[in-house]
């Protein structure tokens, strides 16, 4: 893998770009801290999230959401500046439901790292990384012009 970018200089920065996604915003993710070689976000409990009102769960969609976010922000966080990124796939693991009136975390990382490929990996987990919730892997595209997100400590050039 090729030299990490170094650690973003704003965290509020990029905690603040995560209000600038529509679905993120919709379902209120946090950052919780920002690295190229970890990226991780915070799903807060509302009842308005939840799938089955007689459990107080929160609907997979929502965790969905959370990983595929955890995932693309850490490939972006990867790539040279300028370049973009496409989910290609993703995969998720449901291991168990989520314990109600508990946020979720979701913290991801680059293992893999092509000219033209991000390989992924990503877990959802309550309190300690151990308790996971789910399990994600997943592919991004890296094209070579696009959308470029304001996110900090992208390595500049190609």
């Amino acid at each position: 893998m090729p030299n990490p970018p170094p650690p973003p200089s704003s965290f509020e920065d990029f905690a603040g770009s995560l209000t600038e996604l529509p679905q993120c915003r919709a379902i209120g993710l946090e950052g919780v801290s920002l690295a190229a070689d970890k990226v991780i976000l915070k799903l807060p409990w509302r009842a308005d999230l939840v799938g089955n009102p007689i459990t107080g769960v929160i609907h997979g969609g929502a965790i969905t959401t959370l990983l595929d976010t955890v995932c693309g922000i850490v490939t972006f966080a990867n790539v040279p500046r300028g370049r973009s990124v496409a989910t290609l796939d993703l995969r998720i693991d449901y291991l168990k439901p989520a314990e109600p009136g508990v946020d979720i975390l979701g913290a991801g990382e680059v293992y893999r790292l092509t000219r033209s490929v991000a390989f992924v990996r990503a877990t959802a987990y309550q309190g300690e990384a151990a308790n996971a919730v789910a399990n994600c892997v997943a592919t991004f595209m890296i094209g070579s012009v696009g959308f470029v997100p304001d996110l900090p400590g992208k390595r500049e050039g190609a």
